[in-house]
């Protein structure tokens, strides 16, 4: 379903779990060092003050660097607790990764507000992956060495032949 953002009058009840967007506008982006901050913004009239506004908008829980613009994941406490807030405040669509907490959506859907995963690449590794071994340096817990075994795992060719999808445009 394809969406112009941000729409303030966007009616949220129309979606469903695994819908499939296409968002076209503007989006705002940050992360666990901003958004309390954000938050703090909302409660008075800083977010007039800085030009910001939030009615309709989308935030989409990640960083702007060099290396590209992934999502980050949205349960961490300064996040996961901005969610809420913000919703209040008037955004309509929060982007990340990973699970929130089942009273975050029950909130949510009080603030006519929801949660997208962005790019869902995390939800479609972990359903091609059929089993897990860690082989080397347990004490690294989720950053040891580990053998995954998969099944029809999508990717896509970076680079060959000398050329990158990554090239200066």
């Amino acid at each position: 379903m394809e969406l112009q953002i941000p729409n303030p009058l966007l009616d949220v009840t129309m979606l469903n779990p695994g819908d499939l967007l296409e968002l076209t506008g503007k989006i705002y982006v940050g992360r666990d060092a901003v958004l309390p901050k954000i938050v703090e913004l909302s409660r008075g009239n800083g977010l007039e003050q800085m030009k910001i506004d939030l009615q309709g908008s989308v935030i989409f829980h990640s960083a702007v660097s060099v290396a590209g613009i992934g999502p980050t994941t949205s349960n961490k406490v300064e996040i996961e607790e901005s969610i809420v807030p913000l919703s209040k405040a008037g955004v309509k669509i929060h982007l990340g990764k990973g699970e929130i907490m089942p009273e975050t959506i029950k909130r949510l859907k009080g603030e006519n507000a929801i949660f997208a995963v962005i790019p869902p690449v995390t939800a479609l590794i972990k359903s091609k992956v059929i089993k897990v071994k860690m082989v080397a340096f347990p004490e690294l817990g989720m950053e040891a060495f580990h053998e995954i075994t998969v099944q029809k795992l999508p990717c896509m060719v970076a680079a060959v032949n000398g050329v990158s999808i990554y090239k200066e445009r």
